[in-house]
């Protein structure tokens, strides 16, 4: 069962933050204008249309909330593009699976966990920025999400929780993490963007039941690295 976001006054947004100015981005997730294509999906164009993007922003930046742009969290990060979110999360629903249990590496503001959370999937999110994860755990408890989150190295992912259905990575490396396509259950889909600065490419890996990976590419995207380390 998709669970119901506890939505505070705030939510609902008025002006360029109303439900008609996010119904307005849905319009532009479906058109199929980017280079990867529109978004087909109507759970996952569901999810973006209920779940109060302006709410994972800076309020100075909420009247820009409903863009379909990457804007900076801080730290020198940024919450990803809609349309990247919404490519990203219906990747994992590829060829009819239901994933139930998803690896997000890369909390950031809390707002792709929060997607994944709202299509009914359990969560477990990993985010290496101290002060990044706890603003976002207060955004998960103010919506009433269960989300299972832990500050630590995103590129180890959560061996203990391992397998998962799928992993999303939110942050780029120059190539796959062999520690993280290791955590995928067999026929587990992982979705992460690959490759240096002004050639990354977003790919989606499926793992095989004899061990093996098959990847396709699917659009071309831009993200911050992915970084090792803990920060405070």
């Amino acid at each position: 069962m998709t669970p119901r976001l506890r939505l505070q006054p705030e939510a609902v947004g008025m002006g360029m933050t109303s439900q008609r100015v996010r119904d307005r981005l849905i319009d532009r997730l479906r058109d199929g204008t980017h280079g990867g294509g529109g978004i087909t999906d109507e759970r996952v164009l569901n999810a973006i249309r209920t779940v109060p993007r302006h709410l994972f922003v800076d309020e100075a930046l909420a009247t820009r909330a409903y863009e379909d742009t990457a804007l900076p969290i801080g730290h020198g990060q940024t919450i990803s593009q809609p349309w990247v979110v919404a490519k990203m999360t219906e990747a994992l629903y590829a060829d009819g699976r239901q994933p139930a249990k998803v690896l997000e590496v890369g909390t950031g503001s809390g707002y792709q966990a929060t997607i994944l959370a709202a299509l009914g999937i359990e969560v477990f999110t990993v985010e290496r920025i101290g002060e990044l994860l706890r603003v976002a755990r207060k955004r998960f408890r103010s919506l009433g999400l269960n989300v299972r989150s832990k500050h630590d190295d995103g590129r180890i992912g959560w061996p203990e929780e391992a397998p998962f259905d799928g992993i999303v990575v939110t942050a780029a490396a120059p190539a796959l993490v062999d520690a993280l396509t290791a955590q995928l259950a067999p026929g587990g889909i992982l979705v992460a963007p690959v490759g240096a600065p002004g050639g990354q490419v977003l790919a989606c890996l499926r793992a095989r039941a004899d061990g093996s990976i098959e990847r396709t590419d699917l659009a071309p995207v831009s993200f911050v690295p992915l970084l090792s380390g803990v920060l405070g």
